[in-house]
């Protein structure tokens, strides 16, 4: 029987809560809403785990929960927990495209080129995780997956990347019947990427690293995939430094709160540099 006990898995002792990373505006209200928000963005959410992430008294967030749940800025899944709620989709989509993925998009095309491999953005929802943003490799076999294409929270290295920072409560549910052991999501978070060998689908692997919101927490995971014949046996070894700095270059892209979305200037031109894999260094295709 699989042991599902996260052990030395517990959230890091110098992590502060989210009510540590936000200075005061001086109304306490809009304060303490913001930090529920920001607790809820990494998915499903008791009310225990709300006060504790937090710091919020439980009467004032219960009531304060409650009012959210009025407005639709937050709502509940089938087992009751706290989620974002539907109105925050409608108002980002008033505001014009979700930054993440308006970053994402040159970020992956520079991977799938440094790669070679078909390049894929998730982010977690509830108790699965969705492609929100992709790259195709060009030619050749490739792994397809298609944006909105909902996946298993259970299995791949994506998977790994979007559970591996999760606090105590959340790894002992997401670890339930998982094809990973808590062995492998502490090395995940030791080393800072994840690999996965037909975990999701035969034949396919697959090398994931953590994007972080500007707060520090893991919102997303940058992956590549293909097959397991050219990615080898030990994927990570061969890709997981490209992957992890497309992964901080998109981290970094969110830290530029309001102003304008730079390019990947810093990520070296794969064609020129030689990198693109089914090139010849000049941009003509092998």
């Amino acid at each position: 029987m699989m042991d599902t006990s996260p052990g030395d898995l517990r959230p890091d002792d110098d992590t502060p809560g989210l009510h540590a990373l936000h200075r005061p505006s001086g109304v306490g209200v809009v304060d303490k809403t913001a930090a529920i928000l920001d607790a809820l963005e990494a998915g499903p959410t008791s009310l225990a785990q709300l006060v504790a992430a937090t710091g919020i008294a439980r009467p004032t967030l219960h009531r304060l929960a409650a009012a959210l749940l009025h407005h639709r800025l937050v709502g509940r899944d089938l087992q009751g927990r706290y989620v974002l709620g539907s109105r925050l989709s409608e108002l980002a989509s008033a505001a014009g495209e979700d930054r993440l993925t308006s970053a994402a998009g040159p970020v992956l095309v520079w991977l799938r080129d440094a790669t070679g491999e078909s390049a894929q953005l998730f982010r977690r929802q509830a108790d699965s995780r969705i492609c929100v943003a992709s790259a195709e490799r060009p030619v050749g076999l490739r792994d397809t997956i298609p944006v909105g294409t909902r996946l298993s929270m259970k299995a791949g290295s994506a998977a790994q990347v979007l559970l591996a920072w999760e606090d105590h409560e959340r790894l002992v549910e997401g670890l339930a019947e998982s094809v990973f052991t808590p062995t492998t999501l502490s090395a995940v978070r030791r080393r800072g990427w994840s690999q996965s060998l037909g975990e999701r689908e035969p034949g396919v692997a697959s090398v994931s690293a953590p994007v972080r919101s500007p707060t520090g927490r893991v919102i997303a995971a940058v992956s590549i995939s293909g097959p397991i014949e050219r990615l080898s046996r030990q994927p990570g070894r061969v890709h997981a430094d490209t992957v992890v700095r497309a992964a901080r270059h998109l981290t970094e892209l969110l830290r530029q709160a309001d102003g304008p979305l730079s390019p990947p200037t810093s990520l070296p031109d794969p064609v020129s540099s030689g990198q693109m894999p089914w090139s010849d260094g000049t941009g003509r295709r092998r």
